[in-house]
C-alpha cells in the first residue's frame, strides 16, 4: 500500500545512516553513510534531533495505523557543474534552511520506518529545480513515492529568473512536464486507498484549485472512503490565518484579536470562484476526515468543518514532524 503528499510505504525505505554534512556530488549522491556522532540519549533511538507532535483522527478503522506527516525540506543541492544561478543558490539557500536539510529528511525516514506504517510529505521537498535535487528526490522516494507538489517544486532559479506577478497555470506549464519527470505520481491530483482511507493529494501551490481537480475529487467521493487531503497550501480558517500572520508579518505583542487582512494565497482562496465553491463544499462533505498541509513552516491545527480537522506541520529542514495515529 501506498499513499499520498508522499504516503510512502515505511516497510520499502532502506535503512538511512546517520550522516555528516557532506559535499555533493554525482559520485557520492547514493552512498550510504553510517552515523558517527554521539547520542544524547542512546536509550530512547538516536532521534533527539526530531520535533514531533501528534494527532489522532477517529475514523473507526477496523485496523489502526499512523503516519508521520513531514513537509518543507527545502533540499538545496547543485552539482559543480550546474551553472551560476544555481550555484549561487545552492550557497544562499543551504545558508538560509541551516544546511541539516538532507539530515533532517535522513533522520525522519529512519524514525519513520521504525514507528509508523507510511510517510506524508506534503510539498516543497525541493527547495528549486536542479539537477542534484532533482536526484536528490529519486534517491529518498524513488518509484514507491505520491506527493503533494509545493511551490518551490515548480521554482527554476527562484527570483533569479522568476517573474513577480503572480504565478498560475501556464508559469507551471513551463517545467511541469520535467517534474512530472521525476516524480513518479500525477503531481496534479493523486489518490491511494491505504489502511481502509482514501489518501488523496492536489497541487494548490499557488492557492487555487482547478475545475479539473474539483471534478476528480467528486469522482473519489464516489467510492465512499473517508478521506485525508493533502496538499502544500492549508485551506486558511480564519484561526490558521491568524497564526500565519503573527509567523511572518505581525512579530510585535499582540495588540487586538482582528482576522489580519486576507492577502497571497488567502486571498486567492476567498476571491477565485473555483477554490471558494470547492472549500464550502468541503465543508459540508462528511467524509473528509483531515486535512495534512505545510507551507506555512509553523505547527498548527485547527478545525476545518464539523468532520474535519486539518494539521499544519512546521519546516522538515528544522527537524520538525507530527505523527497522526489514524483510530
Amino acid at each position: 500500500m501506498a499513499g499520498t503528499g508522499a504516503l510512502i510505504a515505511t516497510s520499502q525505505l532502506p535503512s538511512w545512516g546517520q550522516e555528516k554534512p557532506q559535499n555533493l556530488t554525482e559520485s557520492n549522491l547514493n552512498a550510504d553513510l553510517t552515523a558517527d556522532r554521539p547520542e544524547v540519549f542512546p536509550e530512547r533511538g538516536g532521534f533527539e534531533r526530531l520535533s514531533l507532535s501528534y494527532a489522532i483522527v477517529r475514523i473507526g478503522l477496523e485496523k489502526p495505523f499512523s503516519v508521520l506527516h513531514i513537509s518543507d525540506s527545502h533540499l538545496s543541492a547543485a552539482y559543480p557543474h550546474e551553472d551560476a544561478k544555481k550555484q549561487r543558490l545552492c550557497e544562499r539557500r543551504t545558508q538560509t534552511f541551516g544546511g541539516h536539510q538532507e539530515e533532517a529528511l535522513r533522520d525522519a525516514l529512519a524514525w519513520a520506518k521504525e514507528h509508523v506504517d507510511f510517510i506524508v510529505h506534503t510539498g516543497d521537498l525541493i527547495d528549486w529545480q536542479s539537477e542534484a535535487n532533482f536526484d536528490l528526490v529519486r534517491k529518498y522516494f524513488g518509484n514507491h513515492y505520491i506527493g503533494s507538489m509545493g511551490n518551490h517544486e515548480f521554482s527554476p532559479d527562484m527570483w533569479l529568473s522568476e517573474p513577480k506577478e503572480s504565478k498560475d497555470e501556464a508559469f507551471k506549464d513551463l517545467t511541469r512536464k520535467r517534474i512530472q519527470e521525476v516524480y513518479p505520481f500525477d503531481i496534479r491530483f493523486e489518490s491511494q486507498v491505504a489502511g481502509g482511507v482514501n489518501f488523496i493529494t492536489l497541487d494548490d501551490v499557488y492557492g487555487y484549485v482547478t475545475w479539473e481537480q474539483v471534478n476528480r475529487f467528486k469522482e473519489e467521493v464516489k467510492k465512499g472512503l473517508p478521506i485525508v487531503l493533502c496538499m502544500h497550501v492549508p485551506f486558511h480558517t480564519e484561526d490558521t490565518w491568524r497564526a500565519t500572520c503573527r509567523m511572518w508579518k505581525d512579530k510585535g505583542p499582540l495588540s487586538h484579536g482582528e482576522v489580519p487582512p486576507p492577502t497571497g494565497d488567502y486571498k486567492t482562496q476567498l476571491e477565485d470562484p473555483v477554490t471558494r465553491d470547492f472549500i464550502a463544499y468541503l465543508k459540508q462533505e462528511p467524509l473528509l476526515k483531515c486535512i495534512l498541509a505545510g507551507h506555512e513552516h509553523l505547527t498548527f491545527e485547527d478545525q476545518f468543518s464539523p468532520t474535519c480537522r486539518e494539521y499544519l506541520v512546521a519546516g522538515g529542514f528544522l527537524f520538525h514532524a507530527r505523527e497522526v495515529i489514524f483510530l
